[in-house]
């Protein structure tokens, strides 16, 4: 089965750092096209360095950024069976705050969630 999306609606269900830049960039009428993208590229680089330093990150309303440690496994190769040690990891994890899980859940005139087709 396949869902077309109008372009509304793919604007709303995908965002990526160029299209954050746009929208910072026509809400600050006074900061330039540049300035815009140094601002995000600055916010995003310090949450990445202070989680790859091991730092929890919190934005009140927003949620919360942390690690999770993975301890190291044993797996199997699907295909060839064979065992493999699978090291450990850290992972990012994000926890969605009150006031953000709350906005979404009562959000009025939500596009209906998207499909893969099947």
């Amino acid at each position: 089965m396949n869902f077309l999306l109008s372009a509304r609606v793919r604007y709303i269900l995908l965002m990526n750092r160029a299209d954050l830049i746009d929208r910072l960039a026509a809400r600050a009428a006074t900061l330039t096209a540049k300035d815009t993208e140094l601002s995000v590229s600055v916010i995003l680089d310090s949450l990445s360095n202070a989680l790859a330093r091991g730092d929890r990150i919190e934005i009140r309303g927003f949620g919360s950024f942390a690690l999770s440690y993975r301890p190291p496994r044993q797996s199997r190769n699907p295909a060839s069976g064979d065992p493999v040690q699978v090291p450990a990891k850290y992972l990012p994890k994000f926890k969605v705050g009150k006031e953000l899980r709350e906005r979404v859940d009562y959000a009025d005139e939500r596009p209906a969630p998207h499909r893969s087709a099947e």
